[in-house]
């Protein structure tokens, strides 16, 4: 399966935005960019495409930055999905000819259980699928 370089850094962007989430700590910019490795000119596009998906907030301003619109097991695979890859779901097959339609069927099959299952993982899975340095003495 292949997956955009946009799809991948929002969500990277996304699980940086769900650690530490208390609805209303800003993340900047930079530090999102930093932390992903990421630029962050393609990054504030990215970020643009979620906040006008609802799924972030933004403040402007020297104090301003990003933060998750709500918890992070609200904000679900589809969602990021359909903010920054909309197209990446729709199923494209065609009905043409002896077994256009069969094939048809079976992708839609296909795209109707990926898109069920993409609403099943929210982004505090992915924060909780990282493992995390053991600091204890």
């Amino acid at each position: 399966m292949k997956i955009s370089q946009k799809l991948e850094y929002a969500c990277r962007a996304l699980v940086q935005l769900s650690k530490g989430y208390d609805g209303k700590t800003l993340t900047r910019l930079d530090d999102l960019a930093q932390r992903e490795a990421v630029s962050s000119n393609f990054l504030v596009q990215i970020l643009n495409d979620l906040r006008r998906a609802g799924l972030i907030d933004s403040r402007r301003g020297a104090s301003g930055g990003y933060l998750l619109s709500r918890e992070p097991d609200k904000i679900n695979m589809r969602q990021i999905v359909d903010a920054v890859e909309p197209a990446q779901l729709i199923n494209t097959a065609v009905d043409q000819g002896e077994s256009g339609s069969g094939v048809k069927q079976v992708w839609e099959d296909i795209s109707v259980k990926l898109t069920k299952d993409l609403e099943k993982i929210t982004l505090d899975s992915f924060s909780e699928t990282q493992t995390m340095p053991d600091f204890s003495i």
